[in-house]
C-alpha cells in the first residue's frame, strides 16, 4: 500500500494518505466479514461487522480518492482531480446518472462502488452496470467484494432489474477469477468505444 499511496501522493491528499495508512494497520488481521445490510437479506448474517449503504454527499472526497486509486491501479492512469470530483458529485446528485454503494467496517469505509442502468428492449428490462469497483488494499480477499456484490445483486432484483453487468480490463485476471466464483460468465460481446468526442 505504501507504493502505491508514494506513485499517488501528487494527486492524493494528505488526509487521503494517512487515512489508507492507517486502513492498512488496522486491517490486517481480518480473517472473514460477515455482512449486514440496510435491508433484509435471506442470504446474509445480521451481525455489526460490514454494512453496505447507498453513498451520500459527505463520502464524496473519498469516492474521488478511490477512483484515482482504482485508475492507478488497473489502468496506470492519472486522472485530473477536478474533472473527477466533479464526475463523483455529478452522480452523487443525480441518482437517475449513477449511484454509489459504500461498504463500511465499523464506521469505516473500505470499499465501494458505482451502478448505472442499460435499458434491455430485447429482454424488456433494465440491466445494472456495475462500475468503479473498489476495495482498499487491506481489506481484499476478506469478503468485503463478496458482500458488496451480493447486496446489488438481492437491491436489483428487488428493483426489478433483470440482470448485472460489468466490464472488466481483459488483463485483469484476478478480477476475472473474482466475478467468476460470485456466479458472472463472460459475454461474448466486446466492448466499444469512441471516448472523447
Amino acid at each position: 500500500m505504501a507504493a502505491l499511496s508514494d506513485g499517488l501522493s501528487g494527486s492524493l491528499s494528505a488526509d487521503a494518505l494517512r487515512y489508507s495508512r492507517a486502513l492498512l494497520a488496522l486491517f490486517m488481521p481480518w480473517k472473514q466479514l460477515i455482512m449486514t445490510t440496510d435491508q433484509p437479506s435471506s442470504s446474509s448474517t445480521s451481525r455489526a461487522e460490514l454494512r453496505l449503504r447507498p453513498a451520500q454527499l459527505a463520502d464524496l472526497p473519498l469516492l474521488v480518492d478511490f477512483n484515482a486509486w482504482l485508475a492507478y491501479e488497473t489502468e496506470s492512469l492519472s486522472l485530473d482531480p477536478a474533472v473527477l470530483k466533479a464526475g463523483v458529485a455529478n452522480a452523487l446528485a443525480n441518482p437517475t446518472t449513477a449511484t454509489y454503494f459504500v461498504a463500511e467496517l465499523d464506521g469505516t469505509v473500505v470499499g465501494s462502488t458505482m451502478i448505472t442502468h442499460e435499458w434491455s428492449d430485447w429482454r424488456n428490462g433494465d440491466i445494472w452496470w456495475i462500475q468503479s469497483v473498489y476495495v482498499v488494499p487491506a481489506a481484499r480477499r476478506s469478503g468485503v467484494f463478496t458482500a458488496i456484490y451480493a447486496y446489488l445483486r438481492e437491491s436489483a432484483r428487488a428493483a426489478g432489474a433483470i440482470g448485472l453487468r460489468l466490464y472488466v480490463e481483459t488483463n485483469n485476471v484476478t478480477a476475472q477469477r473474482a466475478y467468476a466464483a460470485l456466479g458472472m460468465t463472460t459475454a461474448h460481446y466486446a466492448v466499444m468505444e469512441d471516448i472523447p468526442l
